[in-house]
C-alpha cells in the first residue's frame, strides 16, 4: 500500500514525463541524498570515508559510463582502463601545465581528451562487433600502458614515471580531508547520474537502445549507426574520462599507469554485468558489489575465530569472489537491478496476493 500510485493523476506533459513520476520514488531519492550528503559524512570514520566510500562513488561513476556503452549501446568494450587513464594524465597535464588552472574544469578537459580517444577507438565499431569489437577497444589498453609509461610528456618528465597532485581546491575552498573528497566525488556522481539519465531517456537513447537491439531494424527506420555508435562511446568515455581523472587527484594523489590497468577494465564489466546491463541503479549496485564484498569476505574468518596467513585469505577470497559472481548469474542473469525491479513491483501489489 506504501508504493502503490492510485490517485497520482498527471494533467500537463510535464508531470508526465518526470524522471521519477511516483511520489513515493521522489521522496526516497530525496531522503537518500539528504543521507549521502549529511549523514554519511558525520557518522562515518576518516578510513571507512577515504578507503571505502570514495573508491566506491568513482567506480560507481565509471560503471555508469561503462553502462551507457555496453548496457545501453550494446558495444563491448575492454579499454575502460585505458580511458580512465586518459583522463587522468590529461587532467594532469592541464592542471600542472596552466597556471590556475580551476580543479573542476581540469578534471572535465580530462574528459574531454577522454572522449576524443573514445571515439578513435569506437570507429572499429562501426564495421565490427562482438568479440571482434572488444579486441579493438583491447587495444586501447596496450596502446595507453605502453604511452604513458614511455613517452615522458604526459608525467610532465618525471624520472619514476608517476606523478602526483596536491594543494587541491574547489572555488577556494581546499579538498584534503576525506569528508571533503567524498562529498566532491558524491557530487560528481549525483550531477552525471541526473544527466544520464535524462540522456537515455531522450531521443539519443532510443537511438542507442535500437542499435543494442537490432542495429539492421535502426538502420532502416532512419537511425543513423554511425553517430548512434560513435555518440554513445563520446559520452560513455567522457563520464569514464572524468572518473579516472577524479580517481588519480581525489583517490590516489599519486599514481603510475599500472594505477589503470587492464584489470580495471574488468572489474568495470563485472560491475556492469553484476549490477544491470542498461539500468543506472544497476551500476551503482555493481560498484557496491565489487568494492564491498571482499571486504566483507575478509572479516568472515575473524569473526569465527580463524587465524589464517594473509597469503591464503587472498587466494581464499579471489576463490569465493570468483564463485559468487557465477552462481549469482547463473540465478539472475540481468543483474542486481533486475532483482530491484522485481521488488518495487512486487510492492505496488502488496498486501494483495500475486
Amino acid at each position: 500500500m506504501l508504493y502503490r500510485e492510485n490517485g497520482q493523476f498527471k494533467t500537463t506533459y510535464a508531470a508526465d514525463l518526470q524522471i521519477f513520476p511516483i511520489l513515493q520514488d521522489r521522496i526516497a531519492i530525496i531522503a537518500l541524498l539528504v543521507l549521502a550528503f549529511a549523514v554519511v559524512p558525520a557518522l562515518s570514520s576518516e578510513y571507512f570515508l577515504r578507503a571505502i566510500l570514495t573508491p566506491f562513488l568513482i567506480l560507481s561513476l565509471a560503471a555508469l559510463g561503462l553502462n551507457v556503452l555496453v548496457g545501453y549501446c550494446g558495444q563491448i568494450s575492454l579499454g575502460t582502463g585505458a580511458f580512465m587513464a586518459v583522463g587522468a594524465y590529461a587532467a594532469y597535464n592541464f592542471h600542472v601545465r596552466i597556471d590556475g588552472m580551476p580543479l573542476i574544469l581540469s578534471l572535465l578537459l580530462g574528459g574531454l581528451m577522454a572522449t576524443l580517444v573514445g571515439v578513435l577507438f569506437g570507429i572499429p565499431s562501426l564495421r565490427i562487433k562482438g568479440l571482434y569489437l572488444a579486441v579493438a577497444t583491447l587495444a586501447a589498453q596496450f596502446f595507453t600502458d605502453w604511452a604513458f609509461l614511455r613517452i615522458n610528456w604526459f608525467t610532465n618528465n618525471s624520472a619514476s614515471g608517476s606523478v602526483s597532485v596536491a594543494g587541491l581546491s574547489v572555488l577556494g575552498m581546499p579538498i584534503e580531508t576525506p569528508v571533503q573528497k567524498y562529498l566532491l566525488c558524491l557530487s560528481f556522481l549525483a550531477v552525471f547520474g541526473l544527466l544520464t539519465k535524462n540522456l537515455v531517456r531522450g531521443a539519443i537513447g532510443r537511438e542507442w537502445m535500437a542499435i543494442r537491439d537490432m542495429d539492421v531494424a535502426a538502420a532502416v527506420i532512419g537511425i543513423r549507426p554511425v553517430y548512434a555508435k560513435l555518440s554513445a562511446f563520446a559520452v560513455s568515455s567522457f563520464i569514464v574520462g572524468v572518473a579516472g581523472a577524479l580517481w588519480g587527484f581525489i583517490h590516489l594523489g599519486a599514481w603510475e599507469p599500472a594505477a589503470f590497468s587492464i584489470d580495471r577494465s574488468f572489474q568495470l564489466l563485472f560491475m556492469v554485468i553484476i549490477g544491470g546491463l542498461g539500468s543506472i541503479m544497476g551500476s551503482i549496485f555493481g560498484a557496491a558489489f565489487i568494492v564491498l564484498l571482499p571486504i566483507f569476505l575478509n572479516q568472515v574468518p575473524g569473526w569465527f575465530g580463524l587465524s589464517i596467513s594473509t597469503a591464503l585469505a587472498s587466494h581464499l577470497e579471489f576463490m569465493v569472489f570468483g564463485a559468487l559472481i557465477v552462481f549469482f548469474l547463473i540465478v539472475e542473469p540481468h543483474g542486481l537491478a533486475r532483482l530491484w525491479s522485481t521488488f518495487k513491483e512486487k510492492l505496488r501489489l502488496w498486501p494483495f496476493p500475486h
